[in-house]
């Protein structure tokens, strides 16, 4: 006989796994997010790596500070990123594997 789910156990995770998705469903936090995938990055980095400019870029940054999904390390003037959410980190290693190893290399 199969387990009985905990319903309200099942409908909160439900509820954390829409609000990681949601986040995510924005293509600039996506693309910081993949980046930082690979490492800790200030924001003039992020800037010239991705090409998102520097209002729409503290704008997305403050959004995955606030859903915790990044950390911050300051080293006199500048503020470095990291992924700070195993999460975000587990669902971002599947996007980078089926979407971003398949651009390596190609050109548009």
């Amino acid at each position: 006989m199969p387990e009985k789910l905990d319903l309200d156990k099942l409908r909160g995770a439900a509820s954390q796994a829409c609000g990681l998705l949601k986040t995510l469903a924005n293509p600039d936090r996506l693309l910081l997010l993949c980046q930082l995938s690979q490492g800790e990055y200030c924001v003039s980095e992020l800037e010239e790596l991705l090409g998102i400019r520097q209002p729409t870029l503290s704008q997305q940054l403050g959004v995955l500070r606030d859903e915790e999904l990044v950390i911050t390390r300051r080293d006199g003037k500048q503020i470095y990123y990291a992924l700070g959410s195993d999460d975000a980190r587990a669902v971002i290693q599947v996007l980078y594997q089926r979407y971003c190893a398949k651009t390596k290399g190609k050109r548009a």
